[in-house]
């Protein structure tokens, strides 16, 4: 269960610049490209996220930045209500969320409601040797309405869930706090997610 359940009561708690930050950059493609548990929440999803969105698409991340404890601030993404998020959640075509999850071999489920853009995605990752399938576990599919990952202009988006297990492959150190070792698979699964998403279209 999450510590709090929205972010005004998170915020009542936390401090900006000290417990987290909000990073964020616009695009041109309409496509955001988010992780709003990034940090120390799931570590390696905000430095994915940001490699994926480039300068061609929008970025968001919501990173922690405790010393420890980065967990509290985890909000679910059904009630992922930071102002920003929300506001370019809206104003995207379509979302790409990247979250992490706990499984200890290496998988990446793919969730949210653009299911074909969801099918692309799986398509183009296992063609690059990644293990991506689509998620039928409660709480991980995304399909709710209020994820942030459907609140595009579509109402309709991916969710990607990364494994531990495959992130401690793309980073050398990923639990270091401040900058993460790069391996050239990380590299080998940002160039494959970027070069799909162009690719996937507008969700119907």
């Amino acid at each position: 269960m999450d510590h709090y359940r929205h972010f005004s009561q998170l915020r009542q708690h936390e401090t900006e610049g000290c417990d987290y930050i909000i990073l964020h950059r616009t695009g041109i493609s309409g496509i955001l490209v988010m992780a709003p548990h990034g940090g120390g929440i799931e570590p390696g999803t905000g430095d994915i996220a940001d490699a994926v969105a480039g300068q061609h698409h929008a970025f968001y991340c919501f990173k922690g930045i405790k010393k420890a404890g980065n967990r509290i601030l985890h909000i679910t993404s059904n009630r992922f209500d930071e102002p920003l998020a929300a506001a370019m959640a809206r104003e995207a075509s379509w979302v790409l969320t990247l979250h992490g999850c706990r499984d200890t071999s290496p998988v990446i489920w793919v969730g949210g409601r653009a299911l074909s853009q969801g099918d692309h995605i799986i398509d183009s990752l296992q063609q690059a040797g990644f293990p991506a399938h689509r998620c039928d576990r409660p709480g991980l599919r995304g399909l709710h309405p209020d994820n942030i990952c459907n609140r595009g202009r579509r109402e309709a988006g991916v969710q990607l869930e990364i494994s531990a297990g495959l992130r401690n492959m793309l980073f050398a150190d990923l639990y270091k706090r401040r900058i993460r070792g790069r391996t050239p698979l990380f590299h080998r699964f940002v160039d494959t997610l970027a070069k799909t998403l162009p690719e996937c279209g507008t969700p119907n």
